[in-house]
């Protein structure tokens, strides 16, 4: 009976959910956050869009009206997380997305950065937006479906120096969501991954970027690294919105989503530079298994 009454709960969730969605998004004040806000509200799309700091995104407020609930949120603070996501959904009456779209990058080689910088990283990249899926899911289950989208990057499958625990960071985020992908497709929950490349964004500002001290012997290295960095050719953050739009409207959306034209050639490279060294050391490998 329980099986038959969550059916048709989904039933029920899917044909309300055509008619105008409702959106949860974390770091909506700047960058990527506050682009797809804008999309969705540009479309009549409900938002209840958070912030560390409610005066940058009041804008939203006088704009778009009753469209948009606008909440001060810190995602490292589980029980705030945990209330705020409650009031929204208790104010729109459902949550369709949840996005999980705060962080910030730590910028320094592995020796430089001690572990207090590294616990706050993945405080804010980890913990926040498993804070946040942790007290959405029982409240998606409860409608009967949603859809949770996670702002990754292409880091989150390569690696590059200088910025290493930020992409540490990337590649749990993007194992946890696979994971969970998994886990909830019972429930009518789907999970995507927004991978973007590089985007003329705000990331690189000092509000998204935390430097470590540095020593003297890096200098030159990360000065050739941040000069190779600068010439990266980027994307307009602008043109981002339908995208997102489309995947979240999409009866089978992807896990895994690139954002721009330039990660899918780099990754194959990757990729084929990877399984290369594999297959050099398969013979190493396969008598290492024993039992022959």
């Amino acid at each position: 009976m329980a099986q038959q009454n969550e059916n048709i709960d989904a039933v029920t969730y899917s044909a309300s959910a055509t008619s105008g969605k409702v959106w949860f998004i974390t770091g909506a004040s700047r960058g990527f956050g506050r682009v797809w806000t804008e999309a969705a509200l540009q479309r009549g799309d409900k938002v209840a869009a958070t912030a560390r700091n409610l005066d940058s995104i009041a804008d939203f407020k006088e704009k778009y009206g009753d469209l948009v609930l606008p909440l001060e949120l810190d995602v490292t603070n589980p029980e705030q997380v945990k209330a705020t996501v409650n009031q929204a959904f208790e104010h729109f009456g459902r949550l369709d997305i949840v996005l999980n779209n705060a962080g910030y990058s730590l910028v320094g080689t592995i020796e430089e950065a001690n572990a207090d910088e590294v616990r706050a990283l993945y405080e804010t990249n980890i913990f926040g937006p498993l804070a946040v899926i942790q007290a959405a899911l029982p409240l998606l289950r409860k409608q009967g479906g949603g859809h949770i989208l996670g702002t990754s990057s292409n880091v989150g499958h390569i690696t590059y120096p200088v910025i290493g625990y930020y992409c540490s960071s990337k590649w749990a985020f993007e194992a946890i969501h696979e994971s969970l992908a998994a886990e909830i497709e019972q429930f009518n929950i789907k999970v995507t991954i927004i991978e973007p490349g590089a985007y003329a964004t705000e990331f690189g500002s000092q509000q998204s970027l935390k430097f470590s001290a540095g020593l003297d012997i890096y200098g030159d290295f990360k000065d050739q690294f941040f000069k190779q960095l600068m010439s990266l050719e980027r994307g307009d953050p602008e043109a981002t919105g339908d995208a997102i739009l489309k995947i979240v409207d999409a009866e089978n959306p992807p896990l895994r989503f690139f954002l721009g034209s330039h990660n899918l050639p780099g990754i194959k490279e990757t990729y084929a530079e990877r399984i290369a060294v594999w297959e050099e050391w398969d013979e190493v490998a396969s008598a290492a298994q024993g039992n022959n």
